[in-house]
């Protein structure tokens, strides 16, 4: 099942935009000194309360991986495993029959059909 191109949009965007949180979180954007931190109580709480969803949200992300992992079926398909036997079979006839070549080298006359009642 193809996602629609909206879900793959949605997801590029949000991707994009955590990128570039951390772009400037690398840059230093988000650093505040201890004595500003300390000093405005608001702004401490909106660094914490913006940690921690970034936090959660990068768990997530991490959780629906591995559970996609763990989820994911391994091993084959029903289809996968009859085309198997299938195979197997084929392979038993081609030896029955190179068997059956090798035991009679005459060749077997086709059996004749029997005459027909009613036709002249």
């Amino acid at each position: 099942m193809r996602p629609s191109w909206r879900v793959v949009v949605l997801w590029s965007v949000l991707i994009v935009f955590l990128l570039l949180v951390e772009l400037a979180q690398l840059t230093h954007l988000f650093t505040l000194p201890i004595a500003s931190a300390i000093g405005d109580p608001a702004g401490f709480v909106f660094a914490l309360v913006f940690t921690t969803i970034l936090a959660l949200v990068g768990a997530i992300f991490i959780g629906i991986y591995i559970s996609a992992r763990i989820l994911r079926p391994s091993g084959f398909t029903p289809f996968e495993e009859e085309m198997l036997k299938m195979r197997a079979d084929v392979r038993d006839l081609k030896a029955a029959v190179e068997e059956l070549k090798t035991q009679d080298s005459e060749p077997v006359p086709p059996p004749r059909d029997p005459p027909r009642e009613g036709r002249t």
